[in-house]
C-alpha cells in the first residue's frame, strides 16, 4: 500500500521574529519523523512524505497516496492542526484520526470544556480572558492555573502558571496575552494526582492503553507540579531523563475504572476518531476530572524522551512499528480499506 505521511519539521524561532521562544514545540524533529516512516515500511511498500507547508495541497493532489498517515500540527492560527485534514477531505484522500472539526474544537481549550461540560463530562471550572481588565466569575477558587486557549506541547505552561491570588492572576494572564497574542483559559487547580491515557479505536472498540501516571513529587525543589515547558522540554532530556513516570499507574480498579469512564465519554463527545491521549488529573474529592484532549499525539519512539502514548503502547505489548501500524489499520477499517 502506498501511504503518505504528513508533517511538520521543527524549527528554531530565528532572532528578530515576533514568536514565543517555544513557537515550533509542536512540530517534529527529523528523527521521529524518520522513525514514522520506517514504522511505515515495516507494512506498506511505498511512504510519500509530504510537508505541512504551503505546496502540501499540490504534493498531496499529484501524489494521491491511498491513505495518509497524518502527525502535522499545523503552524499558523487557531485552526492549525485542522489544515492538512481539511485538504485531505477536499482531496477525498482518506487519513488517520480524526476530523477538521474535532481537531479544531480540542485544540481551543475553551470551547472543548464548554463540549465536555455540556455532555455531562467533569473538568475543572474555567472562565476565558481576552482583555484586561476582567472579572473572577463566582464560584472560582484560587490557586488557579493560566494558559493559552491556542496551544499544546505545554507551550505557554510555565512554573508561575499557577497563581495564588488576583495579583499573581494578572500578571500571568497579562504575559500570556502579550506573548502569545490569543486568549488566556484560567482554571481552578486540581490538586490530586495527575495521569495521561492513550485511547485507540472508534465507537465501541475505543480502548484505553495502560494509564500513565505523572508523579511530581521527584521534581527539583522549586518547580510546580505540573507538566510545564520547563518539566517538558527542558528538565526532561534524552540524557537525564526526568523518573515522574509510572506505567501501569499505580491504581486500584475503581478508580481506574472510572478514569478510564471519563476518558472514553470525553473522546465521544469530541467526535475523536481512531486514537487520542487524554489528560486527567483528580480533584481534591478524588474524582478523575479531564483536563484536555490531544487528538494529535507526541510519538517520540526513544523511550528515554519519556513520550507518554509510546510508553502506555510498550507496556501493553506493542512495539513502536506496531503501534504505528494500528493507527493506521483502525483508519483503514473505518473508511472500509
Amino acid at each position: 500500500m502506498r501511504v503518505g505521511l504528513t508533517y511538520n519539521l521543527k524549527k528554531t524561532v530565528a532572532d528578530g521574529e515576533d514568536l514565543p521562544p517555544d513557537f515550533y514545540a509542536e512540530c517534529d524533529d527529523p528523527e521521529t519523523i524518520e522513525d514514522v516512516r520506517v514504522a511505515l515500511l515495516a507494512r506498506h511498500e511505498e511512504v510519500v512524505m509530504i510537508e505541512a507547508d504551503e505546496d502540501a495541497f499540490e504534493k498531496l493532489r499529484k501524489t494521491r497516496p491511498q491513505i495518509v498517515f497524518n502527525m502535522a500540527e499545523g503552524v499558523w492560527g487557531s485552526d492549525r492542526e485542522s489544515q492538512m485534514p481539511a485538504i485531505m477531505e477536499m482531496l477525498r484522500i482518506p487519513y488517520t484520526g480524526s476530523s477538521p472539526l474535532t481537531l479544531g474544537l480540542c485544540l481551543n481549550k475553551a470551547r472543548a470544556k464548554e463540549s465536555l461540560e455540556h455532555h455531562g463530562v467533569p473538568t475543572a471550572g474555567f472562565f476565558l480572558v481576552e482583555s484586561a481588565p476582567f472579572e473572577i466569575p463566582a464560584g472560582l477558587r484560587f490557586p488557579m492555573m493560566v494558559k493559552p486557549v491556542f496551544e499544546g506541547s505545554s507551550k505557554g505552561i510555565r512554573n508561575n502558571s499557577i497563581v495564588e491570588d488576583r495579583s499573581e492572576l494578572e500578571e500571568r494572564v497579562e504575559g500570556v496575552l502579550a506573548e502569545y497574542k490569543q486568549p488566556a483559559l484560567v482554571e481552578e487547580f486540581l490538586p490530586g494526582r495527575e495521569f495521561t491515557v492513550s485511547v485507540l479505536g472508534n465507537g465501541a472498540s475505543m480502548r484505553a492503553l495502560p494509564i500513565v501516571e505523572i508523579n511530581y513529587s521527584s521534581l527539583p525543589q522549586g518547580i510546580r507540579p505540573i507538566y510545564s515547558y520547563e518539566a517538558k522540554w527542558i528538565l526532561d532530556t534524552p540524557d537525564a531523563p526526568l523518573d515522574i513516570f509510572a506505567c501501569p499507574a499505580p491504581l486500584d480498579d475503581a478508580l481506574r475504572e472510572a478514569i478510564e469512564d471519563v476518558v472514553l465519554r470525553s473522546c465521544r463527545a469530541l467526535g475523536v476518531r481512531d486514537w487520542c491521549r487524554v489528560d486527567v488529573r483528580l480533584d481534591a474529592g478524588g474524582a478523575p476530572n479531564v483536563i484536555e484532549l490531544n487528538p494529535l499525539p507526541g510519538i517520540l519512539m526513544d523511550p528515554k524522551c519519556n513520550s507518554c502514548f509510546p510508553k502506555a503502547a510498550r507496556t501493553a505489548g506493542m512495539t513502536y512499528a506496531g503501534l504505528i501500524n494500528s493507527v493506521v489499520d483502525i483508519a483503514r477499517q473505518r473508511y472500509g480499506l
